[in-house]
């Protein structure tokens, strides 16, 4: 089964985190989560996550898939030149990655979105469209076989069963 790099910090949307998390581990998938350092984060909503690792000590190729859950958790993360890189390195070598809600904002920042197909929350519609991206209003959007974004907690069971589906 596969391991799966969850790059996750504080404000993290909580439900966006937890039930794409069961889904993975329900099938057999391993998830390791990522921040900048090792410890623990809180969610929006009061979720206590255990963080297994910082950035200093991960390799992407160690990995072989990235989940980006939304919230305020991308946009706290895309402040961190390390993290970038690190989901940059997924896009490039075109590793599975899949990313709700705010998630693509890391995207937006590691500039790999230019000519994919993405959703996301409304609000970052615009920075999408900027970025090179054809954004799709849809519950769940999967581009080349690779990529897979959704808009809301509203779009969970769509996202979970395509990010289930799409690591077979």
């Amino acid at each position: 089964m596969a391991k799966i790099a969850t790059v996750v910090t504080n404000m993290v949307e909580d439900v966006e985190y937890t039930s794409p998390k069961e889904a993975l581990e329900k099938a057999g998938h391993e998830l390791v989560t990522i921040d900048v350092k090792a410890g623990t984060v809180e969610g929006k909503h009061g979720e206590k996550i255990v963080i297994d690792k910082g950035i200093d000590d991960v390799d992407a190729k160690d990995f072989d898939a990235l989940f980006i859950p939304g919230g305020f958790s991308p946009d706290i993360l895309r402040a961190d030149d390390r993290v970038v890189a690190f989901v940059k390195t997924f896009m490039d070598d075109m590793k599975p990655v899949f990313a709700i809600c705010h998630g693509p904002q890391l995207l937006i920042t590691a500039r790999t979105l230019d000519g994919r197909d993405a959703t996301g929350y409304k609000s970052i519609q615009v920075d999408l469209e900027n970025a090179g991206a054809k954004f799709h209003d849809e519950e769940v959007f999967v581009c080349q076989n690779q990529l897979v974004t959704s808009r809301t907690p509203d779009d969970l069971p769509a996202f979970n069963r395509e990010i289930v589906k799409l690591l077979g």
